[in-house]
């Protein structure tokens, strides 16, 4: 078998999904690209959380060809391999459909950044791209079209949901994680009133903070 630990690591992080509530029944999926050999883990399609393992999940090549499986891959394989052939700082993908994101979603808005949670995680407001049907390549490039020149590791796509990237899967969940909570914050907020806003050069520098000062 294939890439055991990476397999191992994949299962374990995609039920983090219905473990922080950012998905219903089979929705969303979490994958991780190998740095040796480019392979990518991804799970199952249609395969309940409940029901993952190591096993099961499903090995592709950078350009989605099944290399060893015992089920079908994600129907959204086809992106998770564009989002990787094209940021190759990008090792971990994960996708939800999480509430409170997924209302500003259907709005097409992006999630102001008005937090400085927000700031630190992703360095400015959370985007919000363009719609794109399921099953091919489009949502993947919808996805890299709206983090070009962003620092933002989460992007929504409207009508649909949230993707986030990470240098490896578990960033990426810790991303969609935030994401999730920061929207909900800023949807409460938004019922209050008009959130306030930071000024550029504090979310630049709260940023900074966070990435290169915060943490051990």
């Amino acid at each position: 078998m294939l890439l055991p630990e990476l397999r191992a690591e994949v299962c374990a992080l995609n039920n983090e999904l219905p473990a922080n509530n950012l998905v219903a029944w089979t929705s969303g999926n979490v994958s991780a690209r190998d740095p040796e050999t480019g392979l990518v883990v991804i799970k199952p399609s249609g395969v309940k959380f409940r029901d993952l393992t190591p096993e099961n999940m499903v090995i592709v090549d950078l350009d989605g060809k099944v290399v060893e499986a015992a089920h079908k891959p994600s129907s959204d394989t086809a992106s998770h391999c564009y989002i990787y052939r094209h940021r190759p700082d990008v090792f971990g993908v994960a996708h939800t459909h999480s509430r409170f994101a997924t209302a500003f979603a259907a709005l097409g808005r992006s999630i102001p950044c008005v937090l400085t949670a927000m700031a630190d995680e992703f360095g400015g407001d959370i985007p919000c791209g363009g719609f794109a049907l399921i099953g091919g390549e489009q949502i993947g490039k919808v996805v890299i079209e709206t983090l070009a020149g962003s620092k933002s590791l989460a992007a929504l796509l409207q009508n649909h949901g949230v993707f986030t990237i990470g240098k490896n899967a578990e960033e990426a969940v810790k991303a969609a994680v935030m994401t999730e909570d920061n929207a909900a914050i800023v949807w409460a907020a938004l019922q209050l009133g008009e959130p306030l806003p930071i000024s550029a050069e504090d979310i630049a520098s709260l940023h900074y903070r966070y990435t290169h000062v915060y943490g051990q």
